[in-house]
């Protein structure tokens, strides 16, 4: 036989070069296309309203909702990238978790330090009054906390900037200040959730402390307020600055009141406050002066 009829021609090699590599090809195709999409994590079941029946409860349900490891979704591989989204690669987003449903407010801070005292304004805000208790905090750099009525809040967003701006906590004091013990769960829900809408709108973000009006508490509004993603707090001290007893009792409420971890209960609203304001003006420098730090609560996480 002769050499030539032994050697393949040129054109047989490239034929079957061409047959091999197509082959090559849908193997590579086939097995992208198989390869098992990265496992999605399973969202926890949503707290439902039996959750908020106990304290217990109510802390299990915070932990369903807190983002934790298993909230980041798996990279995808790079046999599966053209099933993945875009987003898959974005971190993903932190929610803070609900607090538990509480049985009872709280009272006092000793968590925030020997020494330390929280300053607290309900019913405002009130273009009236509020200014001068601002000016006060602000000219001795003190923060505090304003419980706000969303119908004064509403109409008042100038101040709730000016609140946010000066470092103070914004918390939640219903719309209408209703007795709640003696309310609906629908129109406590709808008194709260209207004033934290009103509050998240002009801050960008809602309240994380509620205080019911008159301290009237009861297993219904702890629950919404729990499910809403505030805690409770009420006071130690109250000054009664409400039935205008004059500036000077005021003052030796607060001074006499004074001890770690108290918390004040003044007003801004709802009423003649001039002798709230002017109050303000010489107790905190007092306060200061003893040697008390005012501080707000820590923002949670």
């Amino acid at each position: 036989m002769k050499r030539d009829q032994m050697v393949p021609s040129r054109r047989t090699l490239l034929r079957v070069t061409a047959c091999l590599g197509a082959a090559a090809a849908v193997r590579m195709l086939t097995a992208e296309d198989t390869v098992a999409p990265a496992p999605t994590p399973h969202a926890a079941p949503a707290a439902g309203p039996k959750a908020a029946g106990s304290k217990a409860a109510g802390s299990k349900a915070a932990g369903s909702n807190a983002a934790g490891p298993q909230a980041a979704a798996a990279r995808p591989r790079a046999g599966a990238y053209r099933l993945e989204p875009m987003t898959a690669y974005t971190p993903p987003r932190y929610h803070t978790a609900l607090p538990p449903v509480r049985t009872r407010p709280f009272l006092s801070m000793p968590q925030l330090g020997a020494h330390s005292m929280v300053l607290t304004f309900d019913d405002g805000p009130d273009p009236r009054y509020t200014p001068g208790i601002l000016k006060t905090l602000r000219q001795h750099d003190v923060r505090a906390v304003f419980f706000l009525c969303g119908e004064m809040a509403t109409d008042n967003r100038d101040l709730l900037r000016e609140m946010r701006d000066d470092g103070h906590v914004v918390g939640n004091h219903t719309w209408t200040h209703p007795q709640l013990n003696k309310t609906p769960p629908a129109r406590i829900r709808d008194e709260i959730g209207r004033t934290s809408e009103v509050i998240e709108q002009t801050l960008g973000e809602p309240p994380q402390w509620f205080r019911a009006p008159y301290g009237a508490w009861n297993r219904n509004v702890f629950e919404i307020q729990a499910e809403m993603g505030m805690e409770p707090l009420a006071w130690t001290v109250d000054t009664l600055d409400w039935t205008t007893p004059g500036t000077p009792t005021i003052i030796s409420r607060v001074l006499d009141g004074a001890a770690p971890g108290v918390v004040v209960l003044s007003h801004d609203a709802g009423g003649d406050r001039s002798q709230s304001v002017a109050a303000l003006h010489t107790y905190l420098p007092e306060l200061l002066a003893q040697g008390y730090r005012l501080k707000v609560p820590p923002r949670r996480r």
